[in-house]
């Protein structure tokens, strides 16, 4: 916004040189008397057509190198159609060719070291330029908004590689050097660092080899370059700006050296030809989306060092099928770090020891499959059955499997419609309950029944009351018990066609009787004088 504004103002400011400027031959120049060096400077009527600036002019008898060309000296010079720089010139200044449409090409020769910011500001014709070799700044945005520029000539790859560009040629395709097309990039061993935006949107790339002697690879460094197939990062790399390789859609094969010791965020975002990547054991973090949307990858192998995973760092890769993570600690994973990938389908394989810590940490317990690190298979551990218990107006349920939760139904058969003069209600309500934990299987279901035996009436205050005692009836392998039966009460079970399976009778408020009825089966329980009927489980 800023800059926005800056350019909205300075279109209605008057394009004039400044008050010291004079004319030598058609060009305007800013004359520094002491050091005889001149600044070529604005045109009040502005510049057309061919412009060749000298190495050097006579102005009052005194002979003036020119070494620079100003801000904003041809700014808006849409009429020119080229522009010759001579050795003599070191510095190109802000805006310098700012709106010059009709600029085809631009030659920047050897001796410029710095061109500065916007130089080439939507020079919308522009289609070719050449870097001499001694820049070593390019100043932010200095070819921004050049979209026919399609192709960048360059005599010194070395320090091509070491500027920070800053955007400078966001819409860059091809790279020459001097003369020929780089497709398969090999970097000088001079170079230390490869720059932030290096070689944006260089499709034309379909190789990187990078050298022992560079230690880092800036921001959005091969940000787009659509026809890189192949990367090699050397040991020297300790670091890997985010988006780095963003969008490098045909990047099939990658290689990370062990000194990487961080997978920044989005780094390999969008590399859909990837279908297998090792994370070295040197890494400790994996930054966001650094991998979402590798859309081909099928396999990912995480080194024992991570101990953090951002959000969606593999996010939408859908074909993954199996990861294999071979720290020892679980990482502290975001929950989304594997959004719309599918872990349910995929296989999980990590060290034998940490099964059950990955089983039980989301997002990792969402895998389909777990298995050790040699491929083994792991035995699916089961939550245990949880038992029943009634007290004071509440039910009770426990699994000897720790950190369970519980998932229970109560249904009341009274609860329905009826549709006879006369309702008998039971007064019974059958519990169901199965516990479930993260990373093991299901129980089995629990049942039992709980109802209400009428006991002796008793008169109070010459009123009758009829007292109840619940009474929790539960059959589990063939086996019946009953608590809360008063001591002494006989209890029996029959089967539906009425012949007796077993009886016991109630000690310290509660009866057990094996039987051999089947699962499934209907069974009659008799506790004193009430029956109730409950189903063999």
């Amino acid at each position: 916004m800023k800059k926005q504004l800056l350019i909205f103002v300075l279109m209605f400011l008057p394009m004039v040189a400044s008050a010291d400027a004079v004319e030598i031959d058609g060009i305007y120049y800013n004359l520094i008397t002491k050091a005889l060096i001149a600044e070529v400077t604005s045109n009040p009527k502005r510049y057309s057509g061919s412009v060749i600036i000298p190495e050097k002019v006579t102005y009052d008898g005194k002979e003036y190198n020119v070494t620079s060309i100003g801000a904003e000296a041809f700014r808006y010079c849409g009429g020119m159609t080229s522009v010759t720089i001579p050795n003599s010139v070191t510095a190109i200044g802000f805006n310098a060719f700012g709106k010059c449409s009709g600029l085809t090409s631009v030659t920047i020769p050897n001796s410029v070291t710095s061109i500065g910011g916007d130089a080439f500001y939507d020079c919308s014709g522009l289609t070719s330029v050449t870097i001499g070799s001694n820049v070593t700044s390019i100043g932010s945005g200095a070819f921004e908004g050049c979209r026919q520029l399609t192709s960048v000539h360059i005599t010194d790859l070395a320090a091509w590689c070491q500027i920070e560009f800053s955007s400078s040629f966001s819409y860059a395709y091809h790279l020459y050097l001097n003369g020929k097309e780089i497709n398969d990039l090999i970097v000088p061993n001079s170079v230390t660092s490869i720059g932030d935006y290096a070689f944006q949107y260089c499709s034309g790339l379909t190789s990187v080899t990078i050298p022992n002697s560079v230690t880092s690879i800036g921001y959005c460094a091969f940000w787009s370059c659509s026809g890189l197939k192949t990367v090699t990062i050397p040991n020297s790399v300790t670091s890997i700006g985010s988006s780095a390789f963003c969008g490098c859609s045909a990047l099939a094969t990658l290689t990370i050296s062990n000194s990487v010791t961080s997978i920044s965020d989005l780094v390999f975002w969008g590399c859909s030809r990837l279908t297998s990547v090792t994370i070295p054991n040197s890494v400790t973090s994996i930054g966001e989306k650094a991998f979402a949307y590798c859309s081909g990858m099928t396999s990912v192998i995480i080194g024992n060092s991570v101990s953090s995973i951002r959000s969606q760092a593999f996010a939408n890769c859908s074909k993954l099928e199996m990861v294999k993570c071979l720290a020892e600690h679980v990482p502290s994973t975001d929950a989304n770090a594997f959004q719309d990938s599918y872990p349910q389908y995929m296989t999980l394989y990590v060290p034998a020891g940490s099964i059950d810590a990955y089983k039980t940490t989301a997002p990792w317990s969402e895998f389909g499959t777990f298995k050790t690190l040699d491929g083994g298979d792991v035995e699916t551990q089961k939550c245990a059955t949880p038992t029943i218990s009634y007290s004071n107006g509440k039910l009770t349920f426990s699994s000897d499997t720790e950190g369970v939760e519980f998932v229970s139904d109560i249904t009341d058969s009274d609860i329905k419609k009826n549709y006879t003069s006369e309702v008998q209600l039971s007064v019974a309500y059958t519990v169901s309950v199965y516990a479930t934990k993260a990373g093991y299987d299901n129980s089995e279901m629990a049942t039992a029944t709980l109802c209400w035996i009428d006991k002796e009436p008793t008169i109070t205050n010459g009123t009758s009351q009829i007292p109840a005692s619940p009474i929790l009836i539960q059959i589990q392998d063939g086996v019946l018990t009953v608590q809360g039966a008063d001591d002494g009460t006989l209890v029996s079970i029959y089967n539906i066609n009425g012949t007796l399976a077993g009886e016991s009778v109630s000690r310290n408020g509660s009866a057990t009787v094996s039987t051999n009825m089947k699962v499934g089966s209907t069974a009659i329980v008799k506790v004193g004088n009430k029956n109730i009927k409950v189903s063999v489980r």
